[in-house]
């Protein structure tokens, strides 16, 4: 868990401070690897799941009766139900209810995540810098140490897939600050070869079923980042998920609209506690930046 944000200038000196509870409600916050986080549920399936890697969903064809699916490698099943657990830029979503573009909202920002080796000490503070529209962090996490860049950009017309696409907007985003640990930060976030980059931005949809098919997660409902919940979401939506089918004897028709009905208003409450922290985190102007640390004096 991280205690809290040190704000450092560019010389690394500390000149405020945030503690935790600036951007969490919460007391019992913990932080966790996305890696570390799928090993632990791969871990813990059942023997009998079968795990599809470097494969995806190609097409869809709901018949009422069960979902005929095709994959990008070319094989075919048939399945009772899809759930499309897919993220933010979910190709069950696309295929079911139609393009991204119809359901996206961006926030202005975009975010990078990757190992920072030889940067990993105790638990403490998270030093972190900025300058106007640029953030660059470092957490601590149980010895490990994962970097962040944060910058403000519009929503950026790139191919996600194509390889290295981030690494090329990411590195003309930052490259020539020379401020703080920007550099090393840029040099092993360009070396990472699971490097994290995508928009900060939400989904918003009227419904996250159809049929046979439904959304979880931030396929559904993503709240970004800035809303420090989107775990939890994932989680409390699959919980109510698979319960309401169990209480529907499996019947879709019955259990999805229950499910979305429990899951919406803690999506409705996460969704609109994101749209603050981004002016906090990414000030857009030496002087806004100058009165977020002001506003957090070291003490």
């Amino acid at each position: 868990m991280t205690e809290q944000i040190a704000w450092v200038n560019g010389d690394g000196a500390v000149v405020a401070r945030s503690p935790a509870e600036e951007f969490s409600d919460s007391g019992d916050d913990i932080e966790i690897p996305r890696e570390d986080l799928s090993r632990i549920l791969s871990d813990a399936l059942p023997a009998g799941v079968t795990i599809r890697f470097q494969d995806s969903i190609d097409a869809l064809a709901d018949d009422g009766d069960g979902v005929d699916v095709r994959f990008t490698s070319g094989e075919r099943e048939r399945f009772d139900l899809v759930f499309g657990a897919d993220g933010l830029h979910s190709a069950v979503r696309r295929l079911t209810f139609g393009p991204e573009r119809d359901y996206i909202r961006h926030l202005g920002l975009y975010v990078t995540l990757f190992d920072v080796p030889g940067e990993s000490q105790p638990n403490g503070p998270s030093p972190a810098h900025n300058f106007p529209g640029r953030l660059a962090s470092i957490g601590r996490f149980n010895g490990k140490a994962l970097g962040a860049f944060i910058f403000r950009s519009e929503l950026i017309d790139y191919d996600y897939h194509a390889p290295g696409a981030g690494k090329k907007i990411l590195s003309d985003a930052y490259g020539g600050y020379a401020s703080w640990k920007v550099p090393q930060l840029l040099e092993a976030a360009l070396a990472d070869g699971d490097l994290y980059f995508d928009s900060v931005s939400q989904i918003h949809m009227p419904a996250w079923h159809k049929g046979r098919i439904a959304l979880l997660g931030d396929a559904a409902h993503c709240a970004t980042l800035l809303s420090g919940r989107g775990t939890s979401l994932a989680f409390t939506g699959a919980y109510f998920l698979a319960e309401e089918l169990e209480r529907c004897g499996g019947d879709p028709a019955a259990a999805f609209p229950r499910y979305e009905a429990r899951q919406r208003p803690y999506v409705t409450f996460a969704q609109d506690s994101a749209h603050y922290g981004g002016d906090v985190l990414v000030p857009a102007t030496w002087e806004a930046i100058t009165e977020r640390n002001q506003s957090f004096q070291v003490r």
